[in-house]
């Protein structure tokens, strides 16, 4: 497994007021995998990728990232195995304005004093096809080219896993078809382990499988999905919300 939970419990407040974002959440993540996370608003997708990524604590269970167990990991450690191990694709494209498309990408291996492999790098950069624009600012790119360029810095420094919070999110529906297909063929050609949050049912089936939250827990899974059998799951939800 790239990754797992056991049992974790994600509290904000005491008393009355206590919320339960995650209610005794187990999964695990297959290595090598598309795996997408939907569920309602306010079920507890994005809080379930955080906990999962390192980027918020639980209030109890347990989560593994590869064999390494990562809650109750100090600070110093953790900062390194996040570094190290995993990689980020947010809806804002979170790129240096004053770099090009190849230094925005190589950034976290220069922070952290590490050579890119040229090889990796050269593969990435064709597999994501932003071969004509490294030497390109974000200015000078299409919103569907930024992603493009967050994508190959998350693929670069070969990552165990990489977590993507509504990666297309920011997108036309081309772009985003673009951004996903980069991502599938991550998974398919260079054996990337993907976790993506979306609410959307197109997005959703380039995954391998979708993990289904309501209220905090996985109320469902479904493999091999397709856009209409998603929706329809949605369709589900919502009707449930509706007559709860």
């Amino acid at each position: 497994m790239a990754a797992r939970t056991e049992g974790i419990v994600k509290a904000y407040g005491t008393g009355e007021t206590r919320v339960l974002a995650l209610d005794d959440v187990s999964v695990d993540i297959e290595r090598g995998r598309f795996t997408a996370i939907m569920g309602p608003s306010g079920s507890g997708k994005s809080t379930l990728m955080h906990c999962l990524a390192g980027l918020d604590t639980v209030t109890s269970g347990r989560i593994w990232v590869g064999e390494t167990e990562i809650t109750g990991l100090k600070d110093k450690k953790l900062t390194r195995l996040r570094r190290d191990s995993i990689g980020f694709i947010f809806q804002a494209f979170n790129l240096l304005p004053t770099l090009n498309a190849l230094e925005n990408i190589t950034l976290p291996m220069d922070i952290a004093g590490r050579k890119p492999d040229k090889e990796w790098l050269d593969r990435v950069v064709s597999t994501v096809g932003l071969g004509e624009r490294l030497k390109h600012r974000p200015s000078q790119l299409s919103g569907g080219q930024q992603q493009r360029v967050a994508v190959a810095r998350a693929l670069a420094a070969r990552p165990a896993i990489i977590f993507g919070d509504e990666p297309t999110g920011n997108l036309d529906s081309r772009a985003g078809a673009e951004v996903l297909g980069f991502l599938r063929r991550s998974v398919d050609e260079l054996g990337q382990t993907i976790v993506m949050v979306t609410h959307d049912p197109v997005a959703a089936a380039y995954a391998d499988r979708i993990v289904f939250l309501a209220d905090g827990r996985i109320v469902d899974e479904m493999r091999e999905p397709t856009a209409d059998r998603v929706l329809d799951r949605m369709r589900g939800f919502d009707a449930q919300g509706r007559t709860s």
